[in-house]
């Protein structure tokens, strides 16, 4: 391995080497073709029913009928289409900012690329957290151990060595002087020479299953899908019903004419009921919410996780780099022995190439204290002792000037229970530890060990008998507005909890200072071992601290949690985080300081570490899941009244074609639905009161009794708006359908500029909402838009071809005064309500 270019590729080798090579992807899903997807929207009931209906008038003999419900389907389907592209292109470029990146070397420069973009004989940089992206051979290493259960199932991580030769010299097919795709840098770092990429890997060679696998839908995607079914399934009852009604009632007319008729008023209540425009929502909401969520820096991996984060209710945060700054700084000693040798045994307890905050700021501290690196490690090292969650202390054997000396380092109840210290002096030593703790201060112990030869040398860290040396206290400050951010959560209903390896008292001085609630008691990991599950999920609910805590205990914390029936968000962003993470409800992990492996097992990552972001991302789960009720609740409202239309006429025994609705107006009102509902409804702001309020029950349906009732009451008092200005009129002049018709649908669609701002809302008025949206030139494009083609259908030639009649002055504004009066009698709800909860909130201040 002597011919190894330590400065890289340059540019032109690794375009040379894409073009040879290509990407280093694996298997890739096939997309679905766009003929296909069209087909797939066609096939749904609602265009099933229009092709029909189209294909009917033709039979009639009404080309010009048939004609215009084929082009209202190519437009409809043409909406449909651009949607799904434009969601298509937003989860793409999500998918792009979440893809995972590496650290090369080239041209000497040292670069952080997209993973995909490797190449062989690429210098590639791993580090504790990373998932290898490629199969190399090690040519520099430090302390590196890596797990490779993903290939060979065996859980216990490997110790890599330095590769000598590129030929495969051992016996066993996985190499100890090679790293493969899709292996976990548990400890330590390397520097590999990349030498396969893509499906060329031992791991891309049996993972061409994965592009197999189907995506699981949601349980907001079965609530919606089980809400289609049932009102398809009304709507095949209804379309019976009427079909026979008006069968019976047309006893004027030929069978077959009866029959033609029955089959179209059928397929018109038919296309009334069925709300196909749920599925449209459900996606538009998630996948623009994504995006802007992105454009926070909140990076959603997973689109049902976004309405998740509306009903979290607990969320467990990790202490380091999450509350606090995650930048170490030495502030307080406690030596016992002399401090020069002291500052150089706490040293040489560190990395020689640290990456850990501690030991940065440690080897920073020494330093200071004429300790440089080049003096402290220009001993010779022997062997170490890694870190391990279960003894919580690492240690270094080094040879200098003919002495060999162990430095250890580690939390100070296991360095202490491995020293030679007397009863009294432990005493003493833990009076200290807890001074230290209670200003908040991260303390480790030091000690040593002198032995005569190698051969002395212990086999584990904790055979070993250690001089205790001191104690060093660091501080991490709590990062600016975090204890503002945790209020905000607190008032939102949501249980803030402490989860980390610190000991307890620090934990609690940490936690009464950025203001987390109930911080008098801490759980620790030894309590979590000795407990059953059922006594670990009662303490849970009083408790918001836990300290000196495993992996292990993490998830046990997590799963007690979900037992009580809370939603638990939990962050993190080392490998140990990942198992939780993955297990939580939502896994946020840490996107500049994070792991791989945690940002890989997480439905959400922060880009900019920022605990705000978590906030705000609650915020937005709010506001997007109450916009999606708010946009289904508004779906069955604008239903009601165009199904009851299309019922009523038959059973009153209006004539075919003089009914209010026909196919071809049904269609007509979807073009307008679909835009308000999927676009208007999704730019609507937080509620004011979204952070002032418990989380939801996530067990509740997303169209809830309460908000069934309020639709159904909505869409009744549309009803008799609509419907009663066409029937009033029709009585008057029932040869003139056409006036009957246009009255009643301009009443509808005056009722749906009105009824989409009064509903944008639970507390706003319908003229408040507007008015916050004022400048918002996509809202004045669908409303401004939809009142322009009214005005078109009503005075352009376009109205003689959808059998509707010009109004006049005096008509149309009654029809704009009913459509508003049927709508915005709501806010005079919305007012008494409002009064009633800021006089019981008056009374509760009291």
């Amino acid at each position: 391995m002597n011919s190894i270019n330590w400065n890289g590729l340059k540019n032109a080798d690794v375009q040379e080497r894409l073009q040879k090579f290509g990407k280093n992807r694996l298997e890739q899903k096939k997309k679905e073709p766009f003929l296909l997807k069209i087909v797939h929207i066609i096939m749904e009931p609602m265009f099933l029913l229009l092709v029909i209906a189209a294909l009917i008038y033709f039979f009639l003999g009404e080309p010009q009928d048939g004609l215009i419900m084929l082009i209202f389907v190519v437009v409809i389907i043409a909406i449909e289409v651009i949607q799904e592209w434009k969601t298509d292109q937003t989860l793409n470029a999500l998918k792009d900012l979440s893809a995972p990146k590496i650290k090369v070397i080239r041209d000497g420069k040292i670069l952080n690329i997209l993973s995909e973009d490797l190449v062989p004989d690429d210098l590639m940089l791993i580090e504790e957290g990373v998932k290898i992206p490629a199969d190399g051979f090690i040519i520099k290493a430090n302390d590196l151990r890596v797990n490779e259960s993903s290939l060979t199932g065996e859980a216990e991580a490997v110790w890599k060595k330095i590769s000598e030769s590129k030929e495969k010299t051992i016996i066993d097919y996985w190499r100890k002087d090679y790293v493969y795709t899709g292996t976990l840098v548990t400890t330590g770092s390397a520097t590999i020479l990349v030498d396969k990429i893509g499906t060329k890997t031992e791991y891309g060679k049996i993972g061409n299953h994965l592009t197999k696998i189907e995506k699981n839908k949601t349980p907001l995607d079965k609530q919606i899908e089980k809400l289609v079914k049932v009102c398809a399934i009304i709507a095949f009852v209804l379309l019976l019903l009427v079909a026979v009604v008006t069968f019976f009632n047309a006893t004027n007319l030929k069978v077959v004419d009866r029959m033609i008729q029955s089959i179209l008023a059928g397929i018109t209540i038919a296309m009334a009921m069925i709300p196909e425009e749920f599925p449209v929502v459900l996606t538009v909401f998630l996948s623009i919410g994504a995006w802007r969520l992105a454009k926070k820096k909140s990076l959603i991996r997973n689109l049902a996780a976004i309405e998740t984060m509306g009903a979290v209710s607990v969320l467990a945060v990790d202490k380091t780099g999450t509350i606090t700054e995650n930048k170490m700084t030495v502030t307080e000693t406690a030596i016992t022995e002399n401090e020069d040798r002291f500052v150089q045994i706490v040293g040489l307890a560190c990395e020689t190439d640290p990456y850990d905050p501690m030991e940065v700021a440690i080897l920073e501290y020494a330093n200071r204290k004429g300790w440089s690196k080049d003096r402290l490690f220009s001993a010779t090292l022997i062997t170490e002792y890694p870190f391990t969650d279960e003894l919580k202390m690492m240690g270094h054997v080094w040879k200098r000037d003919s002495q060999i000396m162990i430095a250890v380092k580690g939390s100070p109840e296991s360095v202490l229970n491995r020293s030679n210290l007397s009863e009294t002096e432990k005493q003493a030593i833990l009076k200290q530890i807890k001074l230290f703790a209670q200003k908040g201060l991260r303390v480790l112990a030091v000690g040593e060990q002198a032995v005569s030869s190698e051969t002395e040398i212990p086999e584990r860290i904790d055979a070993c008998s250690l001089q205790f040396l001191g104690l060093i206290g660091l501080t991490d400050p709590p990062r600016d507005g975090i204890k503002e951010n945790i209020l905000l959560c607190q008032n939102a209903g949501i249980n803030v909890i402490m989860i980390t390896g610190d000991n307890g008292v620090t934990a609690r001085a940490i936690a009464t200072q950025v203001g987390i609630f109930n911080t008098d008691h801490t759980i620790t990991g030894a309590q979590i071992d000795e407990w059953s599950e059922d006594e670990l999920v009662k303490k849970v609910k009083q408790t918001t601290i836990f300290s000196r805590v495993t992996p292990e205990h993490k998830m046990k914390i997590i799963q007690a949690f979900k037992q009580n029936g809370e939603i638990v968000a939990m962050t993190g962003d080392g490998v140990n985080d990942a198992p939780a993470l993955k297990y939580a409800d939502i896994g946020i992990a840490m996107g500049e300081r994070g792991s791989e492996v945690s940002r890989e097992a997480a439905d959400l990552i922060l880009m900019d570490d920022d605990f705000s972001t978590i906030v705000d991302t609650i915020k937005d789960g709010r506001r997007i899941y109450d916009n999606i009720r708010k946009a289904i609740g508004y779906i069955f409202v604008i239903h009601i009244p165009i199904a009851l239309t299309a019922l009523m006429g038959p059973l009153l025994g209006i004539p075919q074609a003089a009914l209010f609705l026909l196919p071809t107006h049904i269609v007509l009102l979807e073009l307008v639905i679909d835009p308000t509902c999927s676009v208007v409804l999704e730019r609507q702001p937080s509620e004011p009161n979204s952070m002032a309020r418990p989380p939801r029950n996530p067990n509740e349906t997303i169209l809830s009794t309460g908000l069934l009732v309020k639709s159904f009451i909505q869409g009744m008092m549309i009803f008799f708006a609509s419907f009663g200005s066409y029937y009033m009129t029709l009585l008057k002049d029932p040869m003139n359908d056409e006036l009957a018709r246009t009255m009643g649908l301009t009443v509808l669609i005056i009722a749906n500029i009105f009824l989409v701002q009064v509903n944008s809302s639970n507390h706003l008025l319908g003229i408040q909402t507007f008015l916050k949206l004022f400048w918002d030139k996509v809202i004045w494009t669908i409303l401004g838009g939809t009142l322009v083609i009214l005005i078109a259908l009503i005075y352009s030639p376009i109205s003689g071809f959808l059998d509707l009649a010009a109004l006049s002055l005096n008509q149309f504004l009654l029809c704009v005064f009913l459509g508003m009066l049927s709508v915005c009698w709501f806010d005079v709800v919305k007012i008494v309500k409002n009064r009633k909860e800021n006089v019981l909130l008056h009374r509760e201040s009291k």
